[in-house]
């Protein structure tokens, strides 16, 4: 099965350490974006998730990242774990970002 444990980076220069990835699939880490709106200087952030175990090594996972030390959102991550031509594991995911808005008639405007 695809091995999520280590450090793992995007296109952006965004980067996941996943610390370990337990029997079960659950895993935490931190994420440390390369990008933000936020007003804040950017920090390390910690991530919690869960990944199926499937024999194959195409697993799917998702986790979450509270962005808590320098903003009020919150990201959602879903994904699949695949292997590229080289061999080397990739990660391919999607995610929702939940931005902390000051009443509920700008609730349209909270994700992305």
């Amino acid at each position: 099965p695809c091995n999520l444990t280590g450090w793992w980076e995007n296109d952006l220069g965004s980067k996941m350490q996943v610390f370990n990835v337990d029997n079960d699939g659950t895993f935490s880490g931190e994420y440390y974006t390369a990008v933000s709106s936020a007003k804040k200087p950017i920090q390390p952030s910690p991530l919690i998730g869960s990944q199926h175990l499937d024999e194959d090594g195409q697993c799917t996972f998702g986790f979450t990242v509270n962005w808590k030390k320098f903003s009020d959102s919150t990201a959602v991550f879903v994904g699949e774990c695949f292997k590229g031509d080289d061999g080397k594991e990739v990660l391919h995911t999607s995610w929702l970002l939940r931005e902390k808005v000051d009443s509920e008639p700008d609730d349209w405007k909270a994700t992305r």
